[in-house]
């Protein structure tokens, strides 16, 4: 007793000390350990603790030879930090920021971070900790000192936002946007809208009080139609003329972008080097969170050009291959028909100063018995455009390929990450510019891997 009573004294009263690989252990972190789809956890533990942790935590008996006296052995790892997570949140009483909808919410996250951090003290989940687990893990990670403290809430099936909104209980909401995600579940985007609405409904989030909103399909009108019904103090609308919060006007001043936008009755200007839609749909949710809680916006204009690319998510590499310089815009984290069209586009006007353009796409996941329309319609996209060299791998995008008789652009399929490496070792130009967009666990994601260890000197 005296050892659980310790530990959760002391997780309630640290911040970012809980980790679930051993390989993340720091000294004096704390490992859980979990059971995995092959190995449990406690096969880690001897490495944990050679890293330095300070304590683990398992739900196993281990061997009584086992010396090692700081191990909690409970009855179930989940309802542990399941309970443990909810002592916590509610001893906290900063301002609680919760982030959902189909696609950016790590990019947003991270955007929020970093302006508020200019000012305050920010905690926020990290990588893509969004389900049940890396809600319960940000929460007890937490700096109970934080003036901020900023969640992803993520889903990719029905009634799962409501158990991890009523875990974080946030009073300012951003919904991103309602796109073609997780299709093999949820059927339709009317449902994703639904499930994403619950984030901000009384009855699992009595704390929800302000909500921004972006607000251009009929799906992101349904959650709006949902909010006003469910009495939101403030609704923040972003997209439209008509709403709170959208662009004015898009002024193309020689080598870069002039973007008007007008937020909360107030009007800003961005100058941009590269027309991004996403960093810019970003800047717009941040400014209308600073304009709303009257928090200075120069510290977002003095620092615009300062964030730094989230890995996967339209990081840039700058690589030496086959002793050539190259650059890949890495979009290899996840995809759906609607953020693979955008990159495909924000691609085509890339200023690439006469380098060949790879154009490389893996398969969409997840999107059930509208898989191969949805990847058909990208080759439709992609044939608006021109690029040097046009790699697809993955079933859905073979079929949707052998569907079209004349094609533009050069296309090549490669159905392993192997023989895509080996293609480029044997077929890329100097100074080339790849663009690499797919879903997580796919053969363009393991070729991005292993493309990035090249490094440039």
């Amino acid at each position: 007793m005296i050892l659980l009573e310790t530990i959760q004294k002391y997780i309630i009263n640290s911040e970012n000390k809980l980790k679930i690989s051993s390989k993340d252990i720091k000294k004096n972190d704390i490992f859980i350990a979990l059971k995995g789809s092959n190995n449990h956890g406690n096969k880690y533990i001897h490495e944990a603790i050679r890293a330095g942790a300070k304590y683990c935590i398992t739900d196993k008996k281990l061997p009584k030879s086992f010396s090692y006296q700081n191990i909690l052995l409970v009855e179930n790892v989940q309802k542990f930090l399941l309970d443990l997570s909810k002592i916590k949140r509610s001893l906290y009483k900063g301002k609680v920021i919760g982030i959902t909808g189909s696609a950016g919410k790590t990019s947003l996250k991270e955007y929020l971070k970093y302006y508020l951090s200019k000012k305050f003290k920010v905690y926020a989940s990290v990588k893509s900790y969004n389900n049940n687990l890396g809600v319960m893990l940000s929460i007890l990670n937490l700096n109970l000192k934080s003036h901020y403290a900023i969640f992803e809430i993520g889903t990719n099936n029905f009634f799962e936002i409501r158990e991890l909104t009523k875990l974080v209980k946030p009073s300012q909401i951003f919904i991103t946007n309602i796109l073609s995600t997780h299709l093999e579940n949820f059927i339709n985007k009317k449902n994703i809208a639904k499930e994403k609405a619950d984030i901000f409904v009384k009855k699992f989030n009595p704390l929800s009080k302000i909500l921004y909103l972006q607000k251009k399909t009929k799906e992101e009108e349904l959650i709006y139609r949902i909010a006003k019904k469910e009495k939101i103090k403030k609704i923040i609308c972003i997209g439209k003329k008509i709403d709170q919060s959208y662009i004015k006007e898009i002024k193309k001043l020689n080598s870069k972008y002039e973007i008007n936008i007008k937020i909360l009755n107030k009007n800003f200007k961005i100058i941009l080097s590269n027309y991004e839609q996403k960093k810019i749909s970003n800047l717009i949710f941040v400014l209308s969170f600073f304009v709303y809680n009257k928090i200075d916006t120069k510290i977002i204009f003095q620092n615009k050009f300062k964030i730094p690319k989230i890995e996967g998510r339209g990081s840039i590499h700058n690589l030496f291959f086959k002793n050539f310089k190259i650059k890949l815009i890495d979009q290899s984290y996840n995809a759906n028909p609607e953020t693979m069209i955008e990159s495909i586009e924000n691609f085509s006007v890339y200023k690439n100063k006469n380098r060949h353009k790879y154009l490389i796409l893996g398969n969409m996941n997840e999107l059930g018995l509208s898989s191969l329309d949805h990847h058909f319609k990208v080759i439709k996209v992609i044939e608006k455009h021109y690029f040097d060299q046009v790699i697809l791998s993955g079933d859905s995008f073979k079929k949707a390929l052998n569907m079209f008789s004349n094609l533009k652009n050069k296309y090549v399929y490669l159905n392993q990450s192997k023989i895509i490496m080996r293609y480029l070792e044997k077929n890329i130009h100097k100074n080339a510019i790849i663009m690499a967009k797919c879903s997580n666990s796919t053969e363009v994601n393991n070729f991005v891997t292993k493309l990035k260890f090249f490094k440039k000197g």
